[in-house]
């Protein structure tokens, strides 16, 4: 039998960040997976885990993903000519046909693009983009208290 490639430490399928907020905050439709577009100093932040997701948002501007409000904060070690922006605009790369799904959705029913996580597959850093429509209070409400209900509803089961 032939020996298995092994895998290199970096290309699992690893998670950066999570945005756990956006699951309280939004009803995610669909779910996107999106190429990020960046500089050398955020990808060594990156792999060191300093990516906050909370605050972000995803724009299309002339049929282009952007996000905006990702906090990618820069290592003490980064390099002394560069001047990085932690909060910088960072394109995200689609295809056309997802970026036209996406545009439609946007501009004619209302939904809203929410960054959900960010990890690495392959060696590449990917964006988990959901297609989502704000929740209100009354859902917001509704939808703890399911989940208060059926975590109650195991520990029956359990002890039973």
């Amino acid at each position: 039998m032939a020996k298995k490639p092994k895998k290199k430490a970096g290309s699992g399928g690893s998670t950066i960040a999570l945005n756990k907020k956006a699951k309280h905050e939004y009803f995610i439709e669909d779910r996107f997976e999106a190429g990020i577009a960046l500089e050398g100093w955020e990808v060594k932040s990156l792999r060191a885990g300093r990516l906050n997701l909370t605050e972000s948002y995803v724009t299309i501007k002339e049929g282009e993903a952007f996000l905006f409000g990702a906090h990618i904060s820069a290592l003490n070690t980064a390099s002394t000519h560069i001047n990085p922006d932690p909060l910088r605009t960072r394109k995200l790369l689609l295809h056309r046909r997802e970026l036209d799904r996406l545009i439609g959705h946007v501009d004619r029913k209302g939904y809203t693009l929410v960054p959900l996580a960010m990890y690495w597959k392959k060696g590449y850093a990917k964006v988990e983009i959901g297609l989502a429509k704000g929740k209100k209070q009354h859902d917001k409400r509704a939808s703890e208290k399911d989940r208060d209900w059926q975590r109650d509803k195991q520990r029956i089961l359990k002890s039973h």
